[in-house]
């Protein structure tokens, strides 16, 4: 494994890109040269990259739906069928995002990431005026079936850039700054990401009041593509090694003095692959994205169901954030100490709980299980998400493997809301579509039982 591990350092390492005057590590400032270590910049610059992810996540879009129905004809079916083919569209499309970022570094991709993601919201603000125009040109009798193609066009779009590129350059900076630290960073970043994410539909609503949900889209794109693209140029940086730095802000001293707790071996993504821990915690991030995507992409739908307006209904999403936060922050500090393959077990209970409860939101008392059970779960995603494939794997090919992961989490969040939307089109409610998710938490539970650390079996 370490010959190979070196072979592949070395072949990646023997034609390196050129890297452009304005993306190298010392421009515009040196990094080295700051009185503090580089990486708790990096955290904050990270935590941001993500949260600005939201508009191209399904926290971000579920909002609009409604919105999006009326505007261009198609039904709550088909959008969410166009959700589910854009969103495996992008999914395809990620391992070669993930080569790419391996190739080029994380500064370029999260300009280009946000750049794309800007320019996409701006298209979704006036893609039902689009598909009329088109349908005129075209003398058709309806503008809905050009209007669910250019849905589809625009949510690949929005899914590749957003959650794909956008989400997986951040995480993966975040990963390779921190070795023994690794935890704490992440959960501090979770406890804002994991708070971001679940009040996003409640502010999104009142954004959209305030304006439209033209105007909103528009005013999001202008932030992410500027604002985003801006700060992602100024203060990514791919790795501390390129800074002269070394990860936790160790002296190169101290770091030939110590054991580092770094993986001992670099998997390749082939390598990766081919172990149970893998695709255990692959599953895990999937069924969350899975349960989570198709409940708040019909929040709206859902709540009516129940009685609940739509401000009640995205309301939910309030005190589901702060137990987010909660479970975020402690999740960090316990990614350092316990181990990972635990925590995704407590994690896949917690979602079950959530997802069970969600089935009988009428029912006061098991809302507030919902909203702990999936608060909790949401609190561990974002820092497990973060720690599991440096920890597992290492970092040299870190974009390739995470490339794969996030394809199969994309994957999950497209079928999440087809899923819901077929339950509710054919028994007339979303109950059955909830207790059919819950058959997946206790089996990927027992998958991360039986899949530890692949560097403890390494060593062993």
């Amino acid at each position: 494994m370490r010959l190979r591990t070196q072979f592949f350092k070395q072949r990646t390492n023997q034609n390196p890109p050129q890297i452009h005057p304005l993306l190298r590590p010392h421009w515009p400032f040196d990094p080295g040269k700051l009185p503090f270590f580089y990486g708790w910049a990096i955290l904050a610059a990270c935590t941001i990259g993500i949260i600005m992810s939201i508009p191209g996540q399904t926290m971000g879009v579920s909002v609009f739906t409604d919105y999006l129905i009326q505007a261009t004809g198609v039904s709550r079916l088909q959008l969410s069928n166009a959700y589910l083919i854009g969103t495996v569209t992008s999914g395809l499309l990620l391992p070669f995002g993930g080569v790419f970022l391996d190739r080029f570094g994380t500064r370029l991709s999260v300009v280009l990431a946000s750049v794309w993601l800007g320019l996409t919201l701006g298209y979704m603000s006036v893609c039902d005026r689009i598909a009329v125009s088109l349908s005129q040109t075209l003398n058709l009798p309806t503008s809905s079936y050009v209007a669910f193609g250019l849905l589809v066009l625009g949510f690949t779009s929005l899914r590749f850039s957003g959650q794909g590129m956008l989400t997986m350059s951040s995480r993966n900076t975040l990963g390779k700054w921190f070795d023994k630290r690794r935890g704490l960073a992440s959960g501090i970043a979770g406890v804002f990401i994991s708070f971001g994410f679940a009040a996003t539909p409640s502010i999104v609503n009142a954004w959209i009041e305030a304006t439209t949900w033209r105007w909103a889209w528009v005013s999001m794109g202008l932030i992410v593509s500027i604002g985003m693209g801006s700060l992602g140029w100024i203060f990514y940086r791919d790795n501390p090694e390129e800074c002269g730095l070394q990860m936790d802000g160790k002296t190169p001293s101290a770091v030939s003095n110590q054991s580092p707790t770094d993986p001992g071996a670099d998997f390749t993504r082939g390598e990766a692959l081919r172990t149970p821990a893998f695709w255990a915690v692959t599953l895990a991030l999937s069924c969350q994205a899975l349960a989570i995507t198709g409940i708040t992409f019909h929040i709206v739908d859902l709540g009516a169901e129940v009685g609940l307006t739509k401000a009640e209904a995205v309301a939910l999403f309030i005190p589901m954030a702060l137990v987010s936060t909660i479970m975020g922050s402690l999740m960090g500090f316990a990614a350092d100490r316990i181990r990972l393959q635990f925590l995704f077990m407590g994690m896949m209970t917690a979602l079950g709980i959530g997802i069970a409860s969600m089935a009988n939101l009428d029912i006061v008392a098991l809302r507030g299980l919902a909203i702990a059970g999936l608060g909790s779960s949401g609190g561990c995603f974002g820092t497990l998400s973060a720690v599991a494939l440096p920890r597992f794997f290492g970092r040299t090919h870190l974009g390739a493997i995470s490339g794969v992961q996030m394809m199969s989490i994309v994957f999950a969040s497209a079928i999440g809301p087809s899923w819901m939307a077929l339950f509710k089109d054919i028994a007339g409610s979303y109950q059955m579509g909830l207790y059919c998710f819950c058959i997946f938490p206790p089996i990927i539970l027992l998958l991360n039982w039986v899949a530890p650390n692949p560097q403890l079996r390494l060593h062993s």
